[in-house]
């Protein structure tokens, strides 16, 4: 895949790693049926991929600090279709637990993997990609989740359509992880470098704060959109899947949009309107009496945490007081834990009330991540390969 530029390369990664995971999110419903399990033990099998991210990503950093990005994307990436496959074949509920946690340590690595590399192809380019690599990934878990609709619509199994499909991607993302250039991530120098094993600084830490609400609307979508319009609206088949494909859909487009947003407001400012309109959604989803209302709740969402995430990854590889990875590590922890716990606590909410309820627990995280927007404000630093740059950081 040489004919293909290093931006080019990381945006075709970003959109192939999600597919085969987002063709489970439309089977969750099949698998609690077939298990016969209520909200909350299945909230309980899903803490599998909190558990298993929190056991890999302080470990992660570091390692992919030393073996470089793209070595880590290439590994990560075949761990990581053989984890994807496995919670469709487990056949109780411990099982599916532990089946989530090997994937969620393998996500974690890959992701971190695939965040970093961007970082790297930004500055050693010049060019904005971020945004648009998260919005690659968007359109990637949104295929997969219309492929796995797809697939339950036509009566095939999930123990054979997930692993079906990761198989199918697998080389792909194996030729272009291998064609990806090879970047190294500069450790700052001088009084103020720390170690990759430090405790994270005070400006990291309000980055990590503004994500965790971003994502765990994303994790609640992803987990519960499904069980949300079967319990609350009495959808059935096909239609069960739409709403995770229409946040997925919305997410994307406002990634691809988000650079542009950037140059023209700022970080800040782009930030603060995607917050606002992912507390207008989820008042609307909420409220929501029927589906169609519902789906214009899921797409309203999904434009307003579309660019969250990927403003917080350059605010963190941008603040400069160790290496990028190390930082990026720390937001990924925390952003990955807000996308993973999200969902099981929803489903406990579900258990003792109901899954509107539920679902509504994320409008306060999102009004938290609103007002921390701030915290993305970039300030100006010079480096030796480019004086006049101005790289996001916390002020």
């Amino acid at each position: 895949m040489s004919f293909l530029s290093p931006q080019r390369l990381v945006m075709l990664v970003f959109f192939l790693q999600p597919v085969a995971f987002g063709s489970w999110l439309p089977r969750i419903p099949e698998v609690q049926s077939a298990m016969g399990l209520g909200p909350a033990a299945l909230a309980l099998a899903l803490l599998g991929m909190p558990v298993g991210t929190l056991l890999t990503l302080p470990f992660a950093g570091p390692l992919v600090g030393r073996i470089g990005a793209r070595s880590a994307i290439i590994t990560g990436f075949v761990l990581y279709s053989l984890a994807a496959s496995l919670p469709v074949l487990a056949p109780d509920p411990i099982l599916l637990f532990v089946a989530l946690m090997l994937a969620g340590s393998s996500i974690s690595f890959v992701e971190l993997g695939l965040n970093v590399q961007a970082d790297l192809v930004e500055k050693s380019t010049g060019k904005l990609i971020m945004n648009t690599s998260h919005g690659c990934w968007s359109l990637g878990i949104m295929v997969g989740s219309l492929v796995g609709s797809g697939f339950a619509a036509a009566g095939i199994a999930p123990a054979i359509a997930v692993p079906l499909l990761a198989a199918i991607v697998l080389p792909v993302a194996l030729a272009a992880g291998i064609a990806l250039p090879r970047l190294h991530d500069a450790a700052p120098q001088g009084e103020t470098q720390r170690s990759a094993w430090s405790l994270p600084s005070p400006a990291l830490i309000g980055v990590c704060l503004f994500v965790f609400g971003i994502t765990m609307t994303e994790g609640a979508m992803a987990d519960w959109s499904a069980i949300f319009l079967r319990d609350a609206l009495s959808a059935e088949g096909g239609l069960v899947g739409l709403g995770y494909s229409v946040f997925a859909f919305m997410v994307a487009a406002g990634r691809f949009g988000g650079d542009f947003l950037k140059r023209r407001l700022g970080s800040v400012n782009t930030a603060r309107l995607c917050g606002a309109l992912a507390v207008l959604g989820a008042a609307l989803l909420f409220l929501a009496p029927s589906v169609e209302l519902a789906l214009i709740g899921f797409g309203t969402i999904g434009v307003g945490v579309s660019v969250g995430f990927p403003l917080a990854v350059t605010a963190a590889a941008g603040i400069g007081d160790r290496a990028a990875s190390a930082n990026v590590a720390v937001l990924s922890f925390v952003a990955l834990t807000g996308f993973l716990i999200g969902p099981p606590l929803i489903g406990f909410v579900a258990e003792h009330s109901d899954i509107r309820l539920g679902i509504a627990c994320v409008i306060p995280m999102l009004v938290v991540s609103l007002f921390l927007t701030g915290r993305l404000k970039p300030r100006p630093v010079k480096t030796a390969h480019n004086p006049e740059a101005e790289i996001p950081g916390v002020l």
